[in-house]
């Protein structure tokens, strides 16, 4: 079995982390695959909902602890260049998810833990089983985040409650990152799967090149000034304004209809 399944039902294609004997941790053959993926999954046209979930009954426990075990007998210059190139292989993860123009929701079972917080943080939207858990948990291993989680999570519950997570690398129930922000929902016991398809649905059968353009428009935000952010407002806008979405959505408005939305 590979260490990473890709599917595809209809326009939504789930991503499965697939490495259930320990905890779908990340392996370098699931790192390629998911680049691939993702690359594969931007081009087609007929994908308009992308969701990342884990095989079994957790989502992802970060990486792969026991392969960097292997490195601690080397050389300190060894395992720091070692290191950094393991950890520059999840930057384009990182960058194509956030680029990525479909929507991408992370649906968590189970454990979320270092980079398993980093990957669920990069996703759009966050649905978790309600007895999932979070923790950053690299402060356990006595070193710092990586996959773009200091990045992410001070915008996603502020500077103190991202401090408070980092450094102590407490577990967080799923009701409580979703409280602090940390997530979206909270499915019920046993429901994640048919909540998750049923958003999933209502994603894809949604104005994709708009929430294209709505995900650019929220993280420019993040780095415009208020003028500059105005000027991408109207251009995005005026972009949306040329394609069949728009004239359906406008349309449909005038007459008292729900719109069925292509993506285009």
């Amino acid at each position: 079995m590979p260490d990473l399944l890709r599917d595809q039902t209809g326009a939504i294609a789930p991503l499965t982390c697939s490495r259930p004997e320990s905890r779908n941790a990340l392996s370098t053959d699931m790192r390629t695959l998911l680049i691939q993926s993702l690359h594969a999954l931007e081009m087609a046209d007929s994908v308009r909902c992308i969701v990342l979930k884990g095989a079994g009954e957790h989502f992802m426990a970060g990486g792969d602890v026991k392969a960097m075990a292997t490195l601690l007998q080397q050389p300190p210059v060894a395992i720091r260049n070692q290191v950094m190139l393991r950890i520059h292989d999840l930057h384009p993860i990182m960058f194509a998810l956030r680029r990525l123009p479909k929507p991408i929701i992370a649906s968590v079972a189970g454990a979320a833990a270092g980079a398993g917080v980093s990957l669920a943080l990069a996703a759009h939207l966050v649905i978790a089983d309600e007895n999932a858990y979070f923790t950053l948990a690299y402060c356990h291993l006595g070193t710092s985040p990586d996959g773009g989680a200091s990045f992410q999570l001070p915008r996603a519950v502020g500077i103190k409650k991202a401090m408070e997570i980092a450094l102590l690398g407490d577990r967080h129930t799923a009701r409580a990152a979703q409280a602090m922000g940390l997530i979206n929902f909270v499915a019920n016991a046993g429901e994640l799967p048919a909540q998750t398809a049923q958003l999933a649905q209502r994603l894809a059968q949604g104005p994709t090149h708009a929430y294209g353009n709505t995900k650019r428009l929220l993280y420019r935000s993040l780095a415009n000034d208020f003028e500059a952010q105005l000027q991408f407002e109207a251009e995005n806008f005026a972009e949306c304004a040329t394609r069949a979405d728009f004239k359906e959505g406008v349309t449909a408005f005038v007459e008292k209809r729900p719109a069925h939305f292509t993506g285009r």
